[in-house]
């Protein structure tokens, strides 16, 4: 069973990926800031970690930082939805230690195809 952690604050597009990922049977634990998030990686394990680049308490980036040079945790993938879309963020989110990166907004079919490729499904 495919478990995910979902964090982002804006609680109508949390429960809008939520529907859509329990809609296909995945497991979801959720987080609405990122020092929820971290603690939550701390505790349990996930198949995938889907984190908004900006929250409060600790950043999408903060908690990716955190999850690969504190926890060690490397073998977690990690996507961060973001509205910023410049280069240099998305080189910030690469060289945080993020795998994967989608830009907001997106559509529902969009992030179940991107999370299928990121777990090989």
């Amino acid at each position: 069973m495919t478990r995910i952690l979902l964090a982002e604050d804006e609680e109508i597009l949390r429960m809008l990926v939520l529907d859509t990922l329990e809609d296909e049977g995945y497991v979801i634990d959720e987080a609405s800031d990122g020092r929820e998030a971290y603690e939550m990686i701390q505790r349990n394990h996930y198949d995938l970690v889907i984190l908004d680049y900006m929250m409060p308490h600790l950043t999408g980036l903060e908690v990716v930082e955190k999850t690969r040079n504190v926890l060690m945790k490397k073998e977690i993938k990690i996507m961060i939805l973001s509205a910023k879309n410049q280069q240099s963020d998305r080189d910030r989110i690469k060289e945080a230690g993020a795998d994967y990166f989608m830009s907001k907004p997106f559509s529902p079919l969009q992030l179940l195809e991107t999370i299928g490729e990121i777990l090989g499904e």
